[in-house]
């Protein structure tokens, strides 16, 4: 398959190897942001194969991972008492709230449903227009603009019992959170590739200006991980710190504006909490006031309450790239994929679920 076979041939996957090993010459330690990423280097252990001198540690880029607890109980709320359909993806269901999770209140009799598109939410309010839906809008950049387009469907149709419980986030001031935290040892980034492919490149140019850190905007198979790193490394050693753009093949520099204009029709920036690492100033998408009555905690009436971590999972260290999984003393003992302490043992994207399921044998 063309752009995916190339990235996965081990000759030029050596190749990448060797120039680094010959390249650096120093301790570097480099984050990737997307757990897309983290679960690429991971599974093809690529991590066991770079020069000891360098550290990959794994940033918060797993929008399951950082959906705060709060916002999971407002699901779970809406699930249990407004006797409607809590429509999510897959990957939220299992993630922990205060008491339980979203499967668990399905299990219980809650009507949650696992949907692969917002857009099948919306088929769905149609066909019941007696009960309420609502769609888990989680994500990045990469999933708001289709969270947008159900709402302006939505709206187009005359869908009054759809709504949305909006989680987004952003990339940007997450990179700036982590460089700006007194205990920050990040050198460079790797950017994700498919936020860029929305949202372009240019928001990443005031961070390397201001921090003067090297970002490489990357893809997720192993040759886009290696040439990635291998553009980092050529940058640090050379004393550099550069914008570059190592997925071209798919990530212009405009980004793709149709849908920057839709996640702009709905939404605007506002301060967002992150799961174990705190409040970032201007950091999610909310539902703005043109699209208010498809907001579901405006419908509901619901007040997001700040809700304490469970004390045992190091999740917000993790993502800050202080600790990896394997630093966890309840890692695949008190906290495994089947009872997972936090959210990155859950999600497909998370860190410790990498860990857990591709570099276990590794370490023992």
């Amino acid at each position: 398959m063309k752009y995916l076979t190339e990235y996965r041939n081990a000759g030029v996957v050596h190749e990448y190897l060797d120039e680094l090993h010959r390249t650096t010459t120093r301790p570097w330690t480099i984050m990737e942001i997307c757990g897309g990423q983290t679960h690429s280097l991971v599974k093809n252990g690529i991590l066991d194969l770079l020069p000891k001198v360098i550290t990959m540690v794994h940033g918060p880029g797993c929008p399951v991972c950082v959906t705060p607890l709060g916002i999971i109980n407002e699901a779970i709320y809406l699930a249990e008492n407004e006797g409607g359909i809590l429509c999510s993806f897959g990957d939220m269901l299992r993630v922990p709230g205060s008491k339980k999770s979203l499967l668990e209140a399905k299990a219980k009799g809650a009507d949650v449903r696992i949907l692969y598109s917002p857009l099948e939410a919306v088929k769905l309010a149609q066909e019941h227009p007696e009960r309420q839906v609502v769609f888990f809008a989680v994500g990045f950049e990469t999933t708001a603009p289709a969270n947008a387009l159900s709402v302006v469907q939505a709206k187009l149709l005359g869908v009054k019992n759809y709504s949305i419980l909006a989680s987004h986030v952003l990339v940007p001031p997450a990179m700036e959170a982590i460089l700006s935290d007194p205990e920050n040892v990040i050198d460079a980034f790797l950017a994700a590739g498919h936020v860029c492919t929305i949202m372009g490149t240019e928001e990443y140019f005031p961070v390397v200006e201001k921090y003067q850190v090297p970002i490489v905007i990357t893809g997720f198979e192993p040759v886009d991980l290696l040439q990635g790193i291998l553009m980092a490394v050529r940058q640090l050693e050379k004393g550099e710190a550069k914008l570059e753009n190592q997925y071209a093949r798919v990530v212009q520099r405009e980004g793709n504006l149709l849908a920057q204009q839709t996640i702009g029709k709905v939404f605007e920036v506002a301060d967002r909490d992150w799961r174990g690492i705190g409040t970032i100033p201007m950091s999610g998408y909310e539902v703005n006031e043109s699209y208010a009555e498809f907001d579901a905690r405006r419908r509901f009436n619901l007040h997001l309450q700040a809700v304490a971590e469970n004390k045992e999972c190091i999740a917000g260290t993790i993502m800050k790239g202080l600790q990896k999984p394997f630093d966890c003393p309840n890692f695949g003992t008190k906290c495994t994929p089947e009872h997972p302490l936090g959210a990155p043992m859950v999600s497909s994207e998370g860190a410790c679920a990498a860990y857990f399921h591709f570099a276990r044998a590794a370490a023992t």
